[in-house]
């Protein structure tokens, strides 16, 4: 582990009341900092995970819509949920809320646990959600490490290290378990978010706003560009993917995915990749018979998707399918066939809610 100079009690007391002091006066004014109701929080925590807050901010306001209490959640059916957070992409973590919300529920009489430790034990909860939740909603200190703090960290202190070094993360993990105040623990946390969100951005951050800058490595030596280290970037793959809408009268087949893998719980059409020796129509054809049983003949092009996942892309295309022969699968999959104006009631992952908008009548 990279060595680092032991902190005074003067930079200890700088960063700590440099931070508070600016987060006091120049947060942003969120929803989530209205209130200290647990519930709430961890809400924000869990959305906020791989989301900015321009985007998570009209989910997590629909999502306190519909499901305000633990208990509301716990009631609610996956697939409630689901469409709740539809188009906000990790579905595993609405999956782990929901199932995190009936563990309240059953062990612990509705109230979500005020201690690191047993937030841990909660289905979907992290060492960063459940410090964040035990810091935020109840004033416990225990420091928060998400990439917005690895930055900020590296660059006030010099570490050197790559963005996904795990050397990075154990460095910062300690320096920030050893500043974090004993009575601020909430805004010396929020701060730290704060300002990798808003100033300390990975680009252009605006040194001139920063509490930090008198006491910073980087702003020292004009090097902010060079924390945290770069990492080589791997190639992301790509996949051709063709999916049918398999039609019977004014109805369309739907499926359900595992719940327990990507994009889980989600509705979609019947379909899969493209094999190197097949044309997108053969594609279509065998995805579609090897899903649901169904022969069927391959009709007009409904449209291209092009969509982007966080470790792969995909071309998509949607082709207007008849059935031939064949009979649907007898197995554990969920299906359905629905009516073109119930496809609303469903939760479709991304790419097949544009699909969806191709179907929709004089599209």
């Amino acid at each position: 582990m990279q060595d680092l100079p032991p902190l005074s009690r003067d930079h200890h007391d700088a960063f700590r009341r440099g931070l508070v002091d600016w987060f006091r006066d120049v947060r942003r004014d969120l929803p989530w900092r209205q209130t200290k109701d647990p519930y709430h929080i961890w809400l924000s925590e869990v959305i906020l995970q791989q989301t900015r807050v321009d985007q998570g901010l009209p989910y997590y306001e629909r999502f306190v819509s519909r499901f305000p209490t633990v208990e509301a959640l716990a009631d609610a059916s996956i697939d409630d949920v689901l469409k709740s957070w539809e188009g906000l992409g990790y579905y595993a973590r609405a999956r782990n809320l929901h199932r995190a919300a009936r563990v309240v529920m059953e062990e612990h009489g509705g109230y979500l646990p005020n201690s690191r430790e047993t937030l841990l034990n909660l289905p979907g909860v992290g060492p960063y959600t459940a410090s964040a939740v035990a810091s935020i909603a109840f004033g416990k200190p225990h420091a928060v490490v998400d990439g917005n703090v690895l930055r900020v960290f590296s660059r006030v202190f010099g570490i050197a290290l790559g963005r996904k070094s795990t050397r990075l993360k154990k460095i910062v993990q300690k320096l920030a378990d050893e500043l974090i105040p004993e009575s601020d623990a909430s805004d010396f946390n929020e701060g730290l978010m704060e300002l990798g969100a808003t100033t300390c951005k990975p680009r252009s951050p605006e040194c001139f706003r920063c509490p930090l800058a008198s006491i910073c490595v980087a702003k020292e030596t004009n090097s902010q560009d060079m924390y945290p280290a770069a990492t080589d970037a791997r190639p992301v793959p790509h996949y051709d993917i063709a999916v049918g809408i398999v039609r019977k009268d004014d109805h369309i087949l739907l499926q359900r995915r595992p719940d327990d893998g990507l994009l889980g719980g989600l509705w979609e059409f019947p379909g899969g990749k493209v094999e190197p020796d097949e044309t997108w129509e053969e594609a279509c054809r065998r995805e579609v018979y090897e899903e649901t049983g169904l022969d069927v003949d391959v009709g007009d092009l409904v449209g291209e998707v092009k969509h982007a996942y966080s470790h792969f892309r995909i071309t998509m295309r949607a082709y207007v399918c008849r059935v031939a022969g064949g009979t649907l699968h007898d197995d554990d999959t969920p299906r359905e066939w629905a009516s073109r104006s119930a496809l609303d009631d469903y939760a479709f992952p991304r790419a097949n809610l544009h699909i969806i908008e191709l179907l929709k009548p004089g599209a």
